[in-house]
């Protein structure tokens, strides 16, 4: 007998496949009108029409590279905390230690990843991601607490760099091809869209290896084999690119005064302000989700612990259901991908994200929280093309990076305080906290950002050559 989860999931797949086909049909006749419009509109202006060649060659070289690096980091998510408890035997207090450390090391190291990355270049800085995220595997398998907690420090440093410098390569290489703002929105959906299917794949491959090997840090060796290999991709195919300060890095290492200078940029702006915190809040309730979901769940099931709960099926539907909320995304931006819809989705992204925990806090039926917490990876689905887009044309060439690893400060400290506090001893404390922070920033967008975004005109950020 085919039990809840297992029909839901099937009942998942086969909705984002129809949504997926759909998808497909209506961006390849976007894409054949778009490169008669690119095509005439460059002959007219005299302009090399290489537009729509450019925007392909861009989107494998990204995609390529970002569904190896997404999927070594998936292949780790599902037994990390299997791996420290069960296998290393390290108690429930050592366990939020070493988290704790690699979200404190993510927090601190953030801005000056930025700022190496737009000084040195992102390629070299997306490079020296995947040599330390190999460490940080090498050390998840040697059962000796200082080598754990190195390795915990070094994956906060990998992490920072993967939200930051990755982006920012695509938003400066698409800048430097004078691509449309619509081509990158494509990017960013798409990227999304890989990123549920690497997601979903990792997590029964990584069941398969742990099956087959009767070891939990096996996916972690898989996972640094995919690193080595997105190392030799970069290498060979992608370009370098550079902050508008060019290739001079300077004497000071930290680059306190340019760390000086992008805060003051965040500060006299009110629309990159509130974007910091729509990054803070929303990324801070998804990684406490993480914590949260599977104890969630369980106090909700009549059946547990008797009968345990399928949570590899569960961890699919819920990466299925991010993806369908990035071919919404695609859907919605199909016609238009101007700023103002994006501040408007962005606000709504975080209404309805907070409306999806509400109702798990309030609901104890199993099936409610599940469908809850299935439409909070939707509006996931949905939030990283759309803040990819604001980032990306509100925040300057010469900054990007800065500003991208800036932001993630404030969410780093976010996750540590809540995680001292203790959120298994107060999980519906926690997600209240949470849904309020995401209504909070869903107001800031709509009142700050929508009001501003007609009239907002920023050269520097816009997808022309600097």
């Amino acid at each position: 007998m085919v039990g809840f989860y297992e029909l839901q999931l099937i009942f998942l797949v086969s909705f984002c496949l129809i949504f997926l086909l759909l998808e497909r049909h209506l961006s390849r006749r976007k894409e054949l009108k778009e490169k008669d419009l690119h095509t005439a509109e460059r002959l007219e202006n005299g302009e090399p029409t290489a537009s729509h060649n450019s925007l392909a060659t861009l989107t494998r070289q990204y995609l390529i590279v970002y569904a190896i690096v997404m999927g070594a980091d998936w292949l780790q998510g599902p037994y990390v905390y299997s791996l420290y408890r069960e296998q290393y035997g390290l108690s429930e207090r050592m366990v939020a230690v070493l988290f704790v450390t690699g979200f404190m090391s993510a927090g601190l190291t953030a801005p000056l990843v930025g700022v190496w990355a737009d000084q040195h270049g992102r390629k070299k800085l997306c490079l020296a991601f995947c040599l330390t995220y190999i460490f940080t595997c090498c050390c998840i398998t040697v059962p000796y607490l200082p080598i754990l907690l190195l390795g915990r420090v070094c994956g906060g440093i990998s992490t920072s760099i993967l939200y930051s410098a990755f982006e920012s390569w695509l938003v400066s290489s698409a800048g430097a091809l004078a691509l449309p703002s619509t081509d990158l929105s494509t990017i960013f959906g798409r990227a999304t869209l890989v990123n549920g299917f690497v997601a979903t794949g990792a997590g029964v491959a990584s069941n398969q290896l742990v099956t087959l090997t009767n070891s939990f840090t096996s996916p972690f060796v898989a996972s640094g084999v995919l690193l080595l290999l997105a190392h030799l991709v970069i290498r060979s195919s992608w370009g370098e690119n550079f902050g508008g300060a060019g290739t001079t890095p300077g004497k000071d290492l930290f680059q306190l005064k340019r760390l000086g200078q992008a805060w003051r940029i965040v500060r006299d702006d009110p629309m990159l302000l509130v974007v910091g915190l729509t990054q803070t809040c929303f990324e801070g309730s998804m990684y406490l989700f993480v914590f949260l979901w599977v104890p969630s769940l369980q106090e909700a099931s009549p059946t547990f612990p008797t009968i345990a709960l399928p949570l590899g099926y569960i961890f699919s539907s819920f990466m299925i259901s991010m993806m369908l909320g990035s071919l919404l995304y695609s859907a919605v931006t199909a016609q238009s991908s101007g700023l103002t819809l994006h501040a408007k989705l962005s606000s709504l992204v975080c209404a309805f994200a907070a409306l999806a925990l509400a109702t798990s806090i309030r609901n104890e039926s199993e099936r409610v929280r599940f469908w809850a917490f299935c439409a909070f990876e939707a509006c996931v689905g949905m939030y990283y093309p759309v803040q990819g887009m604001l980032r990306g044309t509100l925040i300057s060439n010469e900054h990007r990076a800065t500003l991208s690893s800036l932001f993630r400060v404030p969410l780093n400290v976010f996750v540590v305080v809540s995680l001292m506090t203790g959120v298994s001893s107060a999980r519906n404390a926690v997600l209240s906290a949470s849904s309020l922070m995401l209504a909070f920033s869903a107001l800031m967008t709509a009142f700050v950002v929508v009001a501003r975004a007609d009239d907002y005109v920023s050269p520097e950020a816009s997808l022309r050559p600097e």
